[in-house]
């Protein structure tokens, strides 16, 4: 093994050692908390509503109507705002989407989470003069938001007290 092999693996060895030694770890690393029977109402018809219960059940959490709480869905809202100068080149747009979320407990009444809103956003490049292709993209990157919503409305679930 030569010298520069030898320090590279080295040092690598070490800032592994270190970064496990303060507890630093790979986000989404472990698994999620497992959350009690969820109860989906509201625009629960929505691309989003959709997306939410599929991925709560791949997770392994119950939905029905009956369930202790109930997780009330807003009507999710697309935003999208053109970045830079108007030319003849592509342009830069920012697409927001967002939702309101609110968290109760069916028995109580008590409420976990009350009309939060919970947003993603991204950025994609697009061409004014490619019709076809700027459907497709602005599509495309609104099936990525509604994927990234959910998951982060399953992150905010996976973090609320009153449910574990």
């Amino acid at each position: 093994m030569n010298r520069r092999r030898f320090l590279t693996l080295s040092t690598a060895a070490s800032v592994a050692v270190l970064l496990s030694g303060c507890g630093f770890r790979l986000r989404g690393s472990e698994s999620m908390p497992r959350l009690p029977a969820l109860s989906l109402e509201g625009d629960d018809n929505s691309a989003l509503a959709q997306q939410l219960r599929t991925r709560l059940q791949q997770l392994g959490t119950e939905v029905t109507s009956s369930a202790p709480w109930r997780v009330t869905l807003g009507t999710p809202s697309l935003q999208q705002r053109p970045i830079g100068t108007e030319g003849r080149a592509s342009r830069e747009h920012e697409l927001t989407l967002s939702t309101s979320l609110s968290v109760q407990q069916r028995d109580t009444g008590a409420y976990a989470l009350n009309d939060a809103t919970v947003a993603t956003s991204t950025r994609i490049r697009v061409s004014d003069d490619d019709l076809l292709n700027r459907e497709t993209l602005f599509q495309e990157a609104q099936q990525t938001l509604t994927r990234q919503l959910a998951q982060r409305i399953i992150e905010r679930l996976a973090n609320l007290e009153a449910l574990r």
